[in-house]
C-alpha cells in the first residue's frame, strides 16, 4: 500500500476513534471536551477526504463544519479578543474576498453579455425572482422570529455565490455563462438586493434602503472594481500574491462563519434544527426550479445545469455582512451562516452526479468516439 494511502486510511480510522469519545464525553456532560472531540473528528475527516477524488471537493466544507462545531461549544473564543469584537473583521474580510473575485475577472467576462444575452438575462432573472420568493415563502411557512425570518429572505435576495463557478466546472456545465451570471448579478446587487429586501423583508424588519445600497457598494462594487484594476495593472508581477488570494478567500469565509456562529450560538440552540431544514429546502428548491425554468425555456442541457447552480448558490458571505450592518448578526446572520455550508454540500453532490452524466449531445458524441466541439452558447 502506498504511503499516502496509508496516511489517508489512518485519518479515517482516527476520525472513527473520536466518535465514541465524543459520545462518552457528551453523556458525562463534559461539553467542553466534547466540543474539541467533535471538531477534531471533522478535521480528520476533512483531511481524509483529500485522498479521494470524489470527496475532495467536500474537504473544505467539512473543515468549516469542524471550526463551526468548535464555535458552538466554545463561543467565547470567537466573540472577542480582549476588548476587541471579532465581528468588526467581517466587513474587511468580505472586502478582501470581493477584491479577490475582481482579480479573477477581465473585461471579456462583461463582453460575454453580447455573445449570449438570453442565457445571462434568464439566469439573472431566475436568480432574483426564484430565490427571494422561495426565501419569503419558507420564512412564512416556518413562522420563525422576525429577525431570523428576515435572514432567510436576505440570503435569497443576494447575488450568485462564487462557488457556483467551481460547481459549474465540475458539473460539465457552461462555465462562461456561469461566470457572466455571477459577475452581472453581483454588479446589480446594490440595486436589486435592497429593493427586494424592502418588498419582501420589510414586513419582518425595518429596511434602510439607501443604507443597504451603500453597504453593498462598499462591500462589493468598490473592492471588485479595485480587483479588476489590479488584474490589468499588477496581476502576474507577484506570483505569490496570485496564489495567495484564493487561500485568503477560503480562510476568510471560514472565519466569518465561525464569528457568526459564535455570536448567534444561543439563538441557534433554539431554532438550529428547524433553520437547517428551512435552509436546505430553500437551497434545493433553487436548484430544482432553476433547472426546470431553463428546461421549459428550451435551453441546452449544459445551460440548464448552469442556471440551476447559479440560482441555488447564493453569496452567503455578503448576506452575513449586510446582517452585521443592520446590527442583527446574531439573528439575521444565522441563515447565511448555515446556508453557506449547506449549499456547498448539496452543490458538490449535484455537480458530482452531473459530472458522471454527460450532457445531451456530448454523451452521444462520446458513444460514437468523437469529441464534441465546445462552443459558447448563444442562448
Amino acid at each position: 500500500m502506498p504511503a499516502s494511502k496509508k496516511i489517508f486510511t489512518g485519518l479515517y480510522a482516527l476520525a472513527l476513534l473520536f466518535v465514541p469519545l465524543f459520545i462518552v464525553a457528551t453523556l458525562k456532560s463534559a461539553h467542553n471536551l466534547a466540543g474539541w472531540l467533535l471538531s477534531i473528528f471533522f478535521l480528520c475527516l476533512a483531511l481524509a477526504f483529500r485522498g479521494n477524488r470524489f470527496l475532495r471537493g467536500l474537504s473544505y466544507t467539512v473543515m468549516i463544519i469542524a471550526v463551526v462545531s468548535l464555535a458552538m461549544y466554545q463561543p467565547q473564543y470567537f466573540r472577542t479578543v480582549g476588548d476587541f469584537k471579532l465581528s468588526a473583521l467581517i466587513i474587511p474580510l468580505l472586502q478582501i474576498i470581493m477584491f479577490g473575485m475582481g482579480t479573477e475577472l477581465s473585461l471579456k467576462d462583461f463582453a460575454n453579455v453580447v455573445k449570449m444575452p438570453k442565457g445571462i438575462i434568464i439566469g439573472i432573472a431566475c436568480h432574483y425572482i426564484i430565490m427571494p420568493l422561495i426565501g419569503f415563502t419558507v420564512a412564512k411557512a416556518f413562522n420563525f422570529p422576525p429577525e431570523i425570518a428576515a435572514g432567510i429572505i436576505l440570503v435569497g435576495c443576494c447575488p450568485s455565490g462564487l462557488a457556483s463557478n467551481v460547481m459549474c466546472f465540475l458539473a460539465r456545465a457552461n462555465l462562461a455563462l456561469s461566470v457572466s451570471v455571477t459577475t452581472i448579478s453581483t454588479m446589480l446587487a446594490p440595486f436589486l438586493t435592497p429593493l427586494l429586501m424592502r418588498l419582501l423583508g420589510g414586513s419582518f424588519v425595518a429596511i434602510d434602503f439607501w443604507g443597504m445600497v451603500w453597504e453593498i457598494t462598499k462591500i462589493v462594487i468598490i473592492p471588485v472594481g479595485a480587483g479588476l484594476g489590479f488584474h490589468y495593472l499588477v496581476r502576474g508581477r507577484f506570483s505569490w500574491l496570485d496564489k495567495a488570494m484564493p487561500l485568503v478567500s477560503m480562510v476568510g469565509i471560514a472565519f466569518i462563519l465561525v464569528i457568526i456562529t459564535a455570536a448567534g450560538r444561543d439563538n441557534l440552540m433554539k431554532v438550529g434544527a428547524l433553520l437547517l431544514i428551512a435552509t436546505f429546502i430553500h437551497n434545493i428548491a433553487g436548484f430544482f426550479l432553476g433547472y426546470w425554468s431553463a428546461r421549459l425555456l428550451r435551453f441546452q442541457e449544459r445551460d440548464c445545469r448552469t442556471i440551476a447552480l447559479e440560482v441555488g448558490m447564493q453569496n452567503a458571505g455578503l448576506a452575513s455582512g449586510l446582517a452585521l450592518a443592520m446590527g442583527k448578526l446574531a439573528t439575521a446572520g444565522l441563515a447565511p451562516a448555515i446556508f453557506g455550508p449547506v449549499m456547498n454540500i448539496t452543490g458538490s453532490t449535484l455537480a458530482s452526479w452531473w459530472h458522471n452524466h454527460l450532457p445531451e449531445g456530448e454523451a452521444e458524441a462520446e458513444m460514437h468516439g468523437s469529441k464534441p466541439v465546445q462552443q459558447v452558447s448563444s442562448s
